[in-house]
């Protein structure tokens, strides 16, 4: 994504804001489409967080069909950075 999370209910279509509904839509989109149409594999990994303790992901892109090697790296990663404990603000403890 290009911007953090929105707070709940940011993302209500209305009349009044529709063009803000429009960019934010585009904001969440942004680095994905090209992956989604192509088929290709991807992860977004939360190496770092912000000065709001939002984690903010980055994103991997694999070969197609090469899922094993995002993986491996995804586990790699996290052995280096382990985010594990790092729960934001906002979350949800228990989504069952």
């Amino acid at each position: 994504m290009q911007i953090p999370p929105t707070k709940l209910g940011g993302m209500e279509l209305t009349q009044e804001n529709q063009k803000n509904f429009a960019d934010n839509i585009k904001s969440f989109v942004c680095f994905t489409r090209i992956l989604n149409m192509t088929g290709q594999p991807a992860m977004s990994v939360p190496l770092f967080w912000n000065e709001s303790n939002i984690p903010i992901g980055v994103q991997f892109a694999g070969r197609f069909g090469d899922e094993a090697t995002l993986f491996q790296l995804a586990a790699q990663l996290e052995k280096s950075r382990p985010w594990v404990d790092n729960i934001p603000p906002i979350h949800c403890s228990n989504p069952l």
